[in-house]
């Protein structure tokens, strides 16, 4: 069992942890500091003063609901905030070159495979956006980030469990793509209720959304770690298939190794290891 498969697990562990330790530290600090408010202290004519309320000055209102945005956009919740963004992007960058590189090693590059790789970095270049340009200092381009983000993310794990069907042989891999339909649609779900809440006038309803949109983040960090699945195969060899530019190099070698007999090595390297 490969080491790499630590790789994809690390993922949703830090960034789940993140969110509810180091960001659930930044939800309570945003609370603490009455940045964000809970259901309970919603009003519409904030008459009421929150005395622990540090500048700036706020009141409960559709502003304050909880989303993820708002728990990271003022300091010292922000610098958290910004930290998990960076630093979760960077490993869905690695993760998904490291998939795109297996899929190419163990079977064949595809359409699909360079469409997955491509959304994947697209949507950490969108979460590298959200996490520094807080919403209400730089909102068109933490907008930009988030419509961009969560759009490819969603198209990201359509690409990979079409990609998984394709690539299954063996029952193993077939209930593993079971697995990827079943978490897709639970996310594509949370993403549309959550979307759809949003746009209501209802301090209820917004705070409904904000639910809804931290259930899709779980979901779709749940989803990367999947790819353990495939990566506990993984050797140093995925590398230099990147290296060379495709799997050409590694077909040829094994048309020579069936030209020599079949024995899964070219004769030359037969006769290296005699």
């Amino acid at each position: 069992m490969s080491l790499w498969m630590i790789l994809p697990v690390s993922l949703p562990v830090f960034t789940i942890t993140g969110i509810w330790i180091t960001s659930g530290h930044v939800h309570a600090c945003a609370l603490k500091c009455e940045h964000l408010c809970v259901f309970r202290l919603y009003n519409e004519s904030c008459a009421e003063p929150l005395p622990l309320q540090r500048s700036p000055v706020l009141c409960c209102t559709l502003d304050n609901v909880p989303l993820i945005s708002k728990c990271g956009t003022l300091p010292p919740e922000s610098c958290f905030f910004s930290l998990v963004c960076s630093t979760g992007s960077f490993m869905v960058m690695l993760v998904g070159l490291l998939r795109y590189a297996h899929v190419i090693e163990k079977h064949h590059n595809c359409v699909l495979n360079t469409a997955g790789l491509s959304t994947g970095w697209i949507c950490a270049a969108g979460l590298i956006m959200v996490g520094n340009f807080q919403v209400d200092f730089a909102k068109v381009l933490h907008y930009v980030g988030a419509g961009v983000a969560f759009p490819c993310s969603m198209l990201f794990v359509f690409l990979q469990s079409a990609l998984t069907y394709r690539l299954a042989k063996t029952q193993e891999e077939f209930w593993m793509g079971h697995l990827r339909v079943c978490i897709t649609l639970l996310a594509l779900v949370a993403l549309v209720l959550s979307g759809v809440f949003f746009c209501q006038e209802s301090f209820s309803l917004q705070h409904t959304s904000a639910i809804f949109e931290w259930i899709y983040c779980m979901f779709i960090m749940v989803f990367y770690g999947t790819f353990a699945f495939e990566f506990r195969g993984m050797s140093g060899d995925t590398l230099m298939v990147l290296s060379r530019g495709g799997p050409d190099t590694f077909s040829t070698c094994q048309q020579k190794a069936e030209a020599a007999g079949g024995t899964g090595l070219p004769q030359t390297d037969n006769l290296t290891i005699l």
